[in-house]
């Protein structure tokens, strides 16, 4: 609809700069007309209305083109708003859900994979330092998995310090490369010691068989797999 109203407008604008152009051309190249426009004082009155008129359509036309483009921005930056977690800066749980609603009640095909990621440390973080630092600290790990994401699948914040990370064209070999990127960015974030240390772990879940037949349950086990390296310690 915007794309539709775009190209109307333009449309619209093409066509009054050439009726004004071609207005011009036959004012200055009628000699007859030119003279009885600066003979005729009616003809003369009637010429600057029309052109005042033309003028002021244009006018109201370019003012179109920047309403509308500003509406565009204000469109954006709600849908923006409404995707993105303002506080890790990435796809929020809304947009979670909108990935995890095309799957479902539909069989799971077997190219869909999916990470479950902790941020394990971020309850450390928010008592010794408070939760601006926590909310810094959040931020930081969501751009590292954003990153880390890039070319492999998508990450979004599922609440709290849980992220997900779907892989619609799963392999291992991705699975794999997402997780080193993690890592490497993860230490070299760490390393730098003005920067509080990031702990996470991770679960993952992909070609699971007949125990896995849907969306939810292959995020439910992928989330256990997770909680289970928790209780192990396995940080």
């Amino acid at each position: 609809m915007k794309k539709r109203v775009e190209r109307i407008k333009t449309v619209q604008l093409i066509l009054f700069v050439i009726l004004i152009a071609l207005g011009l051309y036959m004012v200055f190249s009628d000699h007859e007309l030119y003279q009885l426009i600066g003979s005729n004082a009616s003809v003369r009155v009637m010429h600057i209305l029309l052109w005042v008129l033309a003028v002021l359509s244009l006018l109201f036309i370019l003012w179109d083109f920047s309403s509308f483009s500003s509406l565009k921005k204000d469109y954006s930056e709600l849908d923006f708003a409404v995707h993105n977690d303002h506080i890790a800066g990435i796809a929020n749980r809304f947009s979670c859900d909108a990935m995890i609603e095309k799957y479902l009640d539909k069989p799971l095909p077997d190219t869909v994979g999916c990470i479950m990621v902790d941020l394990t440390n971020i309850r450390q973080i928010n008592d010794a330092k408070g939760y601006v630092a926590g909310n810094a600290a959040i931020h930081a790990f969501s751009n590292i998995l954003h990153t880390a994401s890039l070319g492999l699948c998508f990450v979004g914040r599922n609440g709290g310090n849980k992220f997900m990370a779907l892989f619609e064209e799963c392999s291992d070999e991705k699975m794999e490369q997402f997780l080193s990127r993690v890592s490497e960015l993860a230490e070299h974030y760490n390393a730098e010691p003005e920067n509080l240390p990031l702990t996470y772990q991770w679960g993952n879940a992909f070609r699971e068989g007949d125990q896995v037949k849907t969306i939810n349950q292959l995020i439910a086990l992928a989330d256990r797999r997770l909680r289970e390296k928790a209780q192990q310690g396995q940080y």
